[in-house]
């Protein structure tokens, strides 16, 4: 549905025909279906030549990013395949490129076949996923973590934010269990569950004072 939702937003206000989206106009009618029922604004155009189109609001105009911008981008995600939102991070940066003005993709890619990064040893967590989500829709998440010592504990958490202390990544969450705040390493977060619990809001002040170089991504430019 991934698929069909990114080629409907390549092909802009021509649409597509059932045909050229997918073998069988079956099953692309119920991914359609689904599309929409999730919200993607997905219309069906009648008549010889008909079939589907992405609303313009779904879509993004020429992006006028420099192919050193662009690549700037990629070298981040790749030094960092273990941040919070990588995945999503390199989605965006996929439909960057390929909005991008005639000719600037292929400057890009030229440029960045001559930017080399070593793999990470940092790898992302199997609950990362949840994590974020959790994080997302502010939910309460169920854990299963492994200690440095190797104590297996299952917990119920409710996210605060995200940081990067040190070497790892660390999830600053309330837990019930304990009856208050703690960092978790969320590389040793075995597994994570969301439930359809509203996580409460907390001062992120309980988790103690940040380092004086601290700050958050919203904005890079901010003090």
């Amino acid at each position: 549905m991934h698929a069909v939702s990114e080629e409907l937003r390549r092909a802009g206000a021509r649409g597509r025909t059932a045909q050229r989206l997918a073998d069988s106009p079956r099953t692309i009618k119920r991914d359609v279906a689904a599309l929409q029922q999730a919200g993607v604004p997905i219309w069906a155009t009648g008549g010889p030549g008909g079939g589907y189109v992405l609303d313009a609001v779904a879509t993004l105009p020429p992006v006028n990013l420099t192919p050193a911008q662009a690549v700037a981008v990629a070298v981040a995600l790749a030094e960092t395949p273990d941040a919070p939102f990588a995945v999503d991070g390199r989605a965006a940066l996929e439909k960057v490129l390929e909005v991008m003005v005639p000719g600037a993709r292929g400057d890009a890619e030229r440029l960045g076949a001559r930017v080399w990064v070593r793999e990470p040893t940092n790898r992302r967590s199997p609950a990362a996923a949840a994590v974020e989500e959790a994080l997302l829709r502010r939910r309460v998440l169920a854990i299963r973590y492994r200690s440095g010592s190797g104590e297996v504990t299952r917990r119920r958490v409710e996210p605060v934010f995200l940081a990067r202390p040190g070497a790892h990544w660390q999830l600053a969450a309330w837990c019930r269990e304990r009856q208050g705040p703690r960092w978790f390493r969320w590389d040793r977060i075995e597994a994570a569950d969301l439930t359809a619990e509203t996580a409460p809001d907390h001062d992120p002040a309980i988790f103690g004072t940040p380092p004086d170089d601290a700050r958050t991504v919203r904005s890079p430019t901010a003090p």
